[in-house]
């Protein structure tokens, strides 16, 4: 009985609660329990010591900045683009119609082990994801992590180009997934600018007799029809 303790997976699901806490919107109700997480994370050392360590640093200055300047990083970070977007899916499919099939699909997942989403929630969420891994025996869900690990690398990397410190709470979700955290290629947000800029209107004014901006434009005299009867 001893040698198979020894060879058991660690437990994680205090760990992942804490991390799905951690990149959850941080509203009063969240920072409320901040105190509370170092000593989950060190009573099931799931992370390593140095990997802790970042995120107690991390939870520090989330406990010492003002509420609102919490709130306001979080918005601008993670609803800002999608580089850095927390909806998972959005890194592999965007907008296009193949999201809808693998939300359905994650959906079943959830619900056949027991689990009913809120209705304002989207099963690609990645709080979402790491609750229900938290509720998985440590190795199933170490393994079901381990599924995301490309994605979390590319927005593990995103954030540690912007020198965002949250890029240490996905440090730790690659490091539970069996991943190393190293940056890699990923696809940057179009300028804000671009993203908002309206298409030329019939291609730049090329209808029949008008020209693009920046030419000449022609002009055409037409003959005004005199009505019959009407006097020159």
């Amino acid at each position: 009985m001893g040698l198979l303790n020894r060879h058991r997976t660690p437990p994680v699901a205090h760990s992942l609660r804490v991390l799905a806490a951690l990149l959850s919107y941080p509203d009063a109700a969240h920072r409320a329990w901040l105190d509370e997480f170092p000593a989950l994370l060190d009573g099931e050392a799931a992370l390593s010591i140095a990997r802790r360590e970042e995120l107690k640093t991390f939870i520090r200055r989330l406990s010492a900045m003002d509420a609102l300047a919490v709130e306001a990083d979080y918005v601008q970070l993670f609803d800002g683009g999608r580089a850095t977007s927390l909806h998972l899916f959005e890194h592999v499919h965007g907008d296009s119609r193949d999201r809808g099939p693998a939300m359905v699909d994650l959906v079943q997942t959830y619900e056949q082990n027991g689990l009913m989403l809120a209705p304002h929630e989207l099963p690609d969420f990645l709080p979402v994801i790491l609750e229900f891994a938290s509720t998985r025996p440590a190795e199933g869900a170490r393994a079901f992590l381990g599924e995301f690990t490309h994605l979390l690398q590319s927005v593990f990397s995103a954030l540690v180009k912007r020198e965002s410190a949250y890029a240490s709470v996905l440090g730790a979700l690659i490091e539970l997934g069996g991943g190393r955290a190293e940056p890699v290629a990923f696809t940057e947000d179009a300028p804000l600018d671009d993203t908002w800029e309206e298409p030329p209107v019939f291609g730049g004014c090329s209808t029949v007799g008008q020209a693009k901006p920046g030419q000449p434009q022609p002009i055409h005299l037409i003959k005004k029809p005199v009505s019959p009867g009407a006097r020159p």
